[in-house]
Parts: structure tokens; C-alpha cells; sequence
């Protein structure tokens, strides 16, 4: 099973690392504390146990001392009475000629070593500690304390016993709080998931009315946010009514220029057509080239501001039918047959005029060449990743003589016409080429497989 890629460079990631980053760091820290502790605490009461033994030893050496014997009792814990238990008690005589010596059982025939002969300090109460060799190499934590009773003696009482246990019932805790501090961990990991997910939430529904704006399904982004949010949202409507408005100033003033061009040009056409004479012939000519490049670079500025406009959306479907119905009329008398379809909900991310206008003068130029049909595909390519925007994949072929590459790199170029004997400016398929920049498309020209044309438009939709 392979585990979710977290997403590069994203604030959820960074959240979600960030709060994962920082529980694991205070549970380490609290993992080392309460063990620690709780090794402290437990050699605390393992060192008290071993001082209650010690006392009840040096109890009974004083009690038997005053009865005029030194037999001490039992300590009555069975583990003093297993050889070789780990736990181990021992008294010796110090002040006689030899060194008299009583042991638990557990001892059997070994003996403790003293800690004085160690060199371990005694502290305040006469009482040493330390670690020693036990006689089964184990590790040996032992008390002593050098006891006087008078006449009876001086004796020296030890008390040892193995850390093993201790060392164990540590090490069982150590486990149990690394499992419970483990769960807590995934808990906590869950938990951050779960609160950046929801915490970035409104991030995602603003995100997708953006979207919905791009798509021309909406206006303006609508709906109440948090405090932290609501700020940005609107100031995107503000500048969503910006984009609007200077893309309408625009439209406005590329209109006037239009107007005030194009009735001087026709007074100097008229004004030529009137006194007929070759400067007037001269004259006309260049009034109508300079009538024809003012109407395209006025449509390509038309085209520019539409391309910028945000949330302008086209249904295709209605308007690829009207375009067919109306070019099979065109084209009825050569009996040339458009064909193709739209789906029903695939829309055109930009102005209908400009849409009709890039599909139109390449049907038509495929009915001026085609021998009996021209053949329209729409597909909506699938963007290569979520964020990345949606592109229509537009086909026209047809079945006329095509064109060599050479003819192709040329067909684009603005005016150039390749067959004279054919109706037009020559500015068709390089209007298409410019309307489709401005929305961040292309126009690719190539041969088809049944010899002809086929003219491949990506325009932006979904």
C-alpha cells in the first residue's frame, strides 16, 4: 500500500509538518522526563526497602545483643532464604580475634564484600552504599552499617541486593510509555490533519468560486469568511470590477478610434472615386489598404482586451450549430457537407464573438477548399494537473488538396493570400492565429490523413 505524497510547497503540508514536527518533540521530551523520574523514584524505593531490611537487622542484632546473644531473626521475606535470589543479608563480628559471620541462606557459602575496604565513605549515620560483584557476577546494590552493643561486640550489617529487578520493572514502563506515547503521537497526527483540513477550508471554497469566476459561472465571489479571509476576498471583487471596468474603458475607446478613422477614409474614397485620375486611382488604393489594416489591428485590439476578461464564458454547442447551418447554406451550391457536434455543457472560456469569429474563417476557408466535406472535432483536454487550466482541442479538416509546409508557414502571415481565383482579404487565418494568443491558445496548421487541410485550435475551455 503506498502512502499519499504530501504536496510541495503547500500550506497545509507545511501545517501538518510543523504540528507533527513539534508533538514528537514535546513527547520525546516528556518520554525522557517521566522515564527518568520514574527510574528515580523507583531506586528511591528500592533504597528504602534495602534500609528497612538494614534496620530490622541491626534491630535484632541490638535485641539479641542485650539478651546476651547475637542470633538475629528472620526478615521474612522468602527471597532471603532462595540461594542465589539476588537479595542477601550478612552480619560479621568485628571486634573478635576471627571474624564471626552469619549469612541468609540465599548467600549459601559465598560472602558480601565490605564497602570500607572499597574506600566508600560513611554518611551522616554510619551508613555506606554502593555497587559490588555479586558471587554470581550480577550486579550487587549493598547498605552496610558498623553497629555497637556493648559488651556483645562491634558488627558490621549489609544488606544487598540485585538491580535486575528494579532494572526490568524500569524497562517494562519504558515500554508501556513509548506504546502510549506512540498512540498519543498518531492521535495528535490525526488530530492536526483533521484541523488543517478544516482550518484551511475556506482557502478551498474560495479557491473554487475563483474558478467558478474564470469559467464565466459566476460574477463575484459571494458567501461569508473569517476575519483573516474576508479581507482578501474582497479585494478580489474589487479588482474583479477593476479588470471589468478598464477592459469596458477599452472597448469604448478602441470603438471611437474605429469611428473616427474610418469616416475621413471614406470621405477620401469618395472624394478619389469623384474626380477619376491616376493620382485619384492612387489614392483609393492605399485608402483601402489603410481600411484594411485599421479594421484588423482595431479587431486585434478587440481581441486583446476580451482575451483579458475575467469570467466571460461561451456555450459551444448552440454556437457551432448556428455556424454549420449557416455555412451549409453558404456552401449548398457546391454541395459541401459540415459535420460535427459539441457536447451539451462544454463552454468556451471567453466572448461568443470572438469564438464565432476563430471558427468561422476556418470553416470557412476549408469549404472554399474542400471537395465534399469539412469535418469539425471538439474535445476538452484534460489539464495535466488540478490547478492547471482546461484547454479546448478544436480539429477542422477537410478534404481538398492541402497545402505544402512551405505554403502552411505562409498561410498565417497577415494579408498573404495563396490562391488569388479564391474570394477574401487574406486576413482570416491570421485573425485566428491572433485570437488565439490573446487567450493563450494556438493555431497549428498541418496535413490531414486524407491529403487536405487540418486546422488544429486550442482555445481555453473545459
Amino acid at each position: 500500500m503506498r502512502l499519499p505524497r504530501l504536496p510541495e510547497n503547500s500550506i497545509a503540508t507545511r501545517l501538518f509538518l510543523t504540528a507533527a514536527a513539534s508533538s514528537f518533540i514535546v513527547l520525546l521530551i516528556a518520554s525522557l522526563f517521566f522515564t527518568a523520574y520514574y527510574r528515580r523514584e523507583t531506586e528511591v524505593v528500592f533504597e528504602r526497602r534495602l534500609e528497612v531490611y538494614l534496620r530490622a537487622l541491626v534491630a535484632d542484632v541490638a535485641q539479641s545483643g542485650e539478651e546476651g546473644h547475637t542470633d538475629p531473626g528472620q526478615l521474612g521475606d522468602p527471597q532471603f532464604e532462595l540461594p542465589g535470589s539476588g537479595w542477601y543479608w550478612q552480619i560479621t563480628r568485628m571486634d573478635g580475634a576471627t571474624q564471626d559471620i552469619k549469612a541468609s541462606r540465599s548467600l549459601f557459602a559465598n560472602r558480601l564484600p565490605k564497602l570500607a575496604d572499597r574506600g566508600v565513605a560513611a554518611e551522616l549515620g554510619g551508613f555506606r552504599r554502593g555497587f559490588v560483584e555479586g558471587p554470581d557476577g550480577r550486579r550487587l546494590r549493598i547498605v552496610e552499617r558498623v553497629i555497637d552493643v556493648g559488651d556483645m561486640g562491634v558488627y558490621l550489617v549489609q544488606v544487598a541486593a540485585s538491580d535486575e529487578e528494579m532494572e526490568e520493572q524500569i524497562e517494562r514502563f519504558h515500554f508501556a510509555l513509548m506504546v502510549a506515547f506512540t498512540m498519543l503521537a498518531i492521535a495528535l497526527a490525526i488530530v492536526a490533519a483533521f484541523q488543517v483540513r478544516f482550518g484551511l477550508r475556506p482557502l478551498r471554497r474560495l479557491q473554487q468560486e475563483l474558478s467558478a469566476i474564470r469559467r464565466g459561472e459566476d460574477e463575484r465571489i459571494s458567501g461569508a469568511y473569517p476575519s483573516e479571509i474576508a479581507p482578501l476576498a474582497n479585494e478580489l471583487n474589487l479588482l474583479i470590477g477593476a479588470n471589468r471596468d478598464i477592459l469596458e474603458r477599452a472597448r469604448t475607446q478602441v470603438g471611437n478610434l474605429a469611428h473616427a478613422l474610418k469616416t475621413p477614409l471614406s470621405v477620401i474614397v469618395n472624394e478619389a472615386y469623384s474626380t477619376p485620375s491616376p493620382l485619384a486611382d492612387k489614392v483609393s488604393e492605399q485608402a483601402t489598404i489603410m481600411r484594411e489594416q485599421i479594421g484588423f489591428y482595431l479587431d486585434r485590439a478587440r481581441a486583446a482586451a476580451r482575451g483579458g476578461a475575467i469570467g466571460a464564458s461561451t456555450q459551444v454547442a448552440p454556437c457551432l450549430d448556428g455556424l454549420l447551418r449557416a455555412f451549409r447554406k453558404i456552401y449548398a451550391e457546391r454541395n459541401i457537407a459540415f459535420i460535427g457536434e459539441a457536447s451539451a455543457d462544454m463552454r468556451f472560456l471567453g466572448e461568443r464573438q470572438d469564438f464565432e469569429e476563430m471558427i468561422g474563417n476556418l470553416l470557412d476557408n476549408a469549404g472554399k477548399w474542400a471537395t465534399r466535406e469539412v469535418v469539425i472535432t471538439i474535445v476538452a483536454e484534460t489539464p495535466p494537473t488540478p490547478d492547471a487550466r482546461s484547454f479546448l482541442c478544436i480539429t477542422i479538416d477537410d478534404d481538398g488538396p492541402g497545402l505544402t509546409p512551405d505554403q502552411i508557414r505562409e498561410a498565417t502571415q497577415r494579408g498573404r493570400r495563396l490562391d488569388e481565383t479564391k474570394p477574401g482579404s487574406g486576413l482570416g487565418l491570421s485573425i485566428v492565429a491572433d485570437l488565439a494568443v490573446a487567450y493563450g491558445g494556438a493555431l497549428e496548421l498541418e496535413k490531414n490523413a486524407a491529403g487536405g487541410l487540418r486546422a488544429r485550435l486550442r482555445a481555453p475551455g473545459f
